[in-house]
């Protein structure tokens, strides 16, 4: 339940991400914040300000929380596969095999 919850948090950070980075107004030509005039929706400095420190801190929870669903999957999977041993090796019980009908014939002509 809370790692759907985390995982689910987790792409829509990095869903976020994406749209604040192209969202910045670069200092080339490139990204989606030089299409538009975004001095007047945000006032003068454009909102560069907020769009980067948003960035900055959706980047941190984005590494925090990929950290965090690491740690939980790896728990996860070791209780899983992974039985705690109890000391003694494992019992191998071996199966009387049995000889082939031509095998057997063999072994008793030999022996007479």
């Amino acid at each position: 339940m809370l790692y759907g919850l985390l995982l689910t948090l987790f792409v829509l950070i990095g869903f976020f991400i994406i749209l604040f980075v192209l969202i910045q107004q670069s200092k080339s030509s490139l990204g989606l914040g030089s299409i538009g005039d975004t001095q007047m929706l945000f006032g003068g400095s454009g909102g560069q300000n907020f769009f980067q420190k948003t960035t900055w801190i959706l980047g941190g929870l984005f590494m925090i929380l990929s950290f965090g669903l690491a740690i939980m999957k790896s728990s996860y999977v070791q209780t899983r596969y992974i039985k705690p041993s109890s000391g003694t090796a494992p019992v191998v019980q071996e199966f009387p095999t049995q000889e082939a009908p031509a095998q057997a014939a063999e072994s008793t002509s030999e022996k007479a």
